[in-house]
């Protein structure tokens, strides 16, 4: 039996070898077995789920990058007071040890937003973090950054522990299981608002795309997606767009951003499933303003353009549309003609810091990261601001282990999302 296989099959994740055996090891320690064969005879009960939980990342804190939770709290006033008795329904997938939810809660409960106006239901892979989430008792772990005042409003001393009030627990509802399982035909459209922040990063590209079509159908046509930092390009690769939400990370369906961009363009009817009726909410706050394209396939104008565009500064037209045709190669699965292709480009114009960086993503796809990692560092020496390159380092140095590494890239891909939004400006309201 590979048990590789199996837990990957389960869990959706991308697992090394080195994890899995790691995980193996623990596990056969803890039951005092030393023969694989009598642990593989567990599998088939309970013991497969004490596997996945040592394989799973619940590390998470309340308020991790909290301008996501200012960002979707705006999203539900301002639906509120349009259409107040729509329910709001929000998901946090995967919920870790509620840490994210509970976040959510608390803002919308210091906004003054009723708890029969909007709904919160909260998902994890993991039964021991739902558990925990459920329980709503954290340690000084889950509290970090300078802004604590939120735990004086809403949390009690519990020993050297933090209790959650019974106020903001009653808001979120927990479930355990799997968004790869989920049966989203039976909640198509249900929800307004989805957090689904760092799960893609440990996906390899199938089942991030498996896992963002079921998310595109759980989410209603007009809603709002909060993702990592790191998974924008690959949101916006499977029909999402970028919103200007500076720190949020917020994208939207495609074809609902490019509704939005038309002047005096009617809204199509949402086919949600029939809510309760909602309480009044306060006014709105200013909204969010999408992009005419997603960061991913932005076209720069100027030498600080948006990152993960090609640079193309200097390319023959034959050079420019041999990368225009890798590229559509490569979102087709035509690797080995991808790759063609970009070598062409390369002959012609050999600073083409975008051709380098499609070889980057077909030598993953072909699971050769050291050819990959050379193709993206290339790509990053040709055009420091390459925002997709920089998150691809950052997420192969997190997997060789190498926490500095990582840290380092994706701190350099911050600034460049940041600055691109910054020269893109706040934009209209929409």
């Amino acid at each position: 039996m590979n048990l590789g296989a199996l837990l990957r099959e389960a869990s959706g994740l991308d697992l090394t070898e080195a994890m899995v055996e790691r995980a193996l090891k623990q596990r056969m320690r803890s039951l005092a077995l030393t023969r694989h064969e009598d642990y593989e005879a567990l599998l088939a009960g309970g013991e497969l789920q004490q596997l996945i939980e040592l394989v799973v990342v619940p590390e998470s804190w309340m308020f991790r990058d909290p301008e996501a939770f200012g960002a979707a709290a705006d999203f539900v006033r301002r639906r509120l007071a349009a259409r107040p008795e729509l329910r709001q329904r929000i998901l946090s997938i995967p919920c870790a040890g509620g840490e994210e939810p509970y976040s959510m809660a608390m803002t919308l409960q210091d906004a003054g937003v009723a708890r029969d106006a909007c709904s919160i239901e909260a998902l994890d892979l993991s039964a021991l973090a739902v558990a925990r989430a459920r329980a709503g008792r954290y340690t000084r772990n889950a509290f970090r950054g300078q802004d604590l005042a939120f735990r004086e409003r809403h949390f009690s001393a519990a020993g050297d522990d933090y209790q959650l009030s019974d106020a903001i627990r009653q808001r979120v509802g927990f479930s355990q299981g799997n968004l790869l399982a989920f049966d989203v035909s039976a909640s198509a459209g249900r929800y307004d608002v989805i957090f689904c922040r760092n799960l893609l990063i440990y996906f390899d590209e199938p089942t991030a795309a498996a896992a963002i079509a079921n998310l595109a159908t759980l989410l209603a046509d007009d809603g709002l997606l909060l993702a990592g930092y790191a998974e924008v390009p690959t949101f916006c690769r499977h029909g999402f767009v970028q919103l200007r939400a500076p720190g949020a990370f917020a994208l939207q369906k495609q074809a609902a951003a490019q509704a939005a961009a038309r002047p005096r363009a009617a809204a199509p009817a949402r086919a949600n499933p029939p809510r309760r009726p909602a309480a009044p909410a306060k006014a709105a706050a200013p909204a969010l303003s999408a992009p005419p394209a997603p960061l991913a396939r932005a076209t720069p104008s100027a030498p600080g353009a948006p990152a993960g565009a090609p640079t193309a500064r200097s390319a023959a037209p034959d050079g420019a549309a041999l990368l225009a045709e890798a590229r559509r190669q490569a979102d087709a699965g035509e690797l080995r003609a991808a790759a063609a292709s970009c070598r062409g480009a390369l002959a012609a114009n050999p600073d083409t810091a975008e051709a380098y960086f499609i070889l980057g993503m077909v030598n993953d796809c072909e699971r050769d990261s050291g050819a990959a990692e050379d193709c993206w560092r290339r790509c990053i020496y040709l055009q420091p601001d390459h925002y997709e390159a920089l998150c691809h380092l950052a997420l192969l140095a997190q997997q060789a282990g190498d926490a500095a590494k990582a840290s380092a890239f994706q701190q350099r891909a911050a600034r460049v999302y940041r600055r691109s939004l910054a020269d893109a400006g706040t934009g209209a309201a929409r």
